[in-house]
């Protein structure tokens, strides 16, 4: 018997397809149909003078619509209400030859306009696309969905340049440090930071420049070639005691954590998800 009517399942899909959500497929519901028909079978009761097709047919049409109930993520009164909208829609847009207005829509329907305007935003929320392409080229949804987090060599690499640039601020001479903090991470104002350095606002400026060009020296002798961030800074320390000083700043920006530390992923994540990168 199974055999005989396994086609009726195929017949009853297709019948069906024309009320599917979109996230639902005629091979969806010819499964339910098809464990319908075995149930159907091993149920039938040919004493009652019932044909085991029209006595199928009902046990398979029901398994297809418990089935669609089940994968739509909209509730039986919300398809039901929506479906006599479209239907006043359709009357309205007839009688008036054009699209009826929200208002128009509400006194035909006897609903107000923000229980009109509930049911489509049910409908919307339950409305499922496919990524799948949509052609044979491979555009589609899917296509145009970009993930906006780094890959993994990517993070791992941004990583361990913020980890540099945490250890070489750190490594600062304070006075050094106290400047360039408080005026690219604080975003305070130089005549601010000279009152507080009390000297004078060109002396706090000759000393952020010479914070950046300690960043520069360090970044750009211990980043790779490929992601210095000091482009054009010299990797030849320069004579004298002020090359032997920026020497001993960078081994000291180098010891200061191991690779493990400054490619710490978690706190890179972390430090990309607030409001602003946290240097220390």
């Amino acid at each position: 018997m199974v055999r005989e009517n396994l086609p009726l399942v195929g017949y009853i899909a297709r019948e069906t397809a024309s009320r599917l959500p979109r996230h639902l497929d005629t091979d969806d519901l010819a499964g339910a149909g098809a464990l319908a028909l075995v149930q159907a079978a091993q149920a039938f009761n040919a004493s009652l003078g019932v044909p085991f097709a029209r006595f199928a047919n009902t046990r398979i049409r029901g398994a297809m619509i418990d089935q669609m109930r089940q994968r739509d993520w909209a509730t039986r009164s919300l398809r039901s209400r929506a479906r006599a909208l479209a239907t006043t829609a359709e009357t309205l847009t007839v009688a008036l030859r054009r699209t009826p207005l929200d208002a128009e829509l509400a006194a035909a329907s006897g609903l107000t306009q923000a229980e009109i305007g509930e049911i489509r935003g049910g409908q919307d929320r339950a409305t499922l696309l496919s990524l799948d392409s949509f052609t044979t080229t491979g555009e589609g949804l899917a296509a145009t969905l970009r993930d906006p987090a780094p890959c993994p060599e990517d993070a791992l690499v941004a990583a361990e340049r913020l980890g540099y640039l945490r250890d070489a601020v750190a490594e600062l001479p304070a006075r050094l440090r106290q400047v360039v903090s408080g005026y690219y991470l604080d975003q305070r104002p130089l005549t601010e930071l000279a009152q507080e350095l009390q000297v004078t606002q060109s002396r706090v400026s000759q000393l952020r420049a010479e914070g950046l060009e300690f960043l520069r020296e360090a970044l750009g002798r211990l980043l790779d070639s490929d992601a210095r961030a000091g482009a054009g800074a010299s990797t030849t320390p320069a004579p004298g005691a002020r090359g032997r000083r920026r020497e001993a700043y960078v081994e000291a920006v180098a010891r200061r954590s191991n690779q493990a530390r400054r490619a710490d992923l978690g706190r890179y994540h972390d430090d990309s998800n607030a409001d602003g990168v946290r240097i220390y």
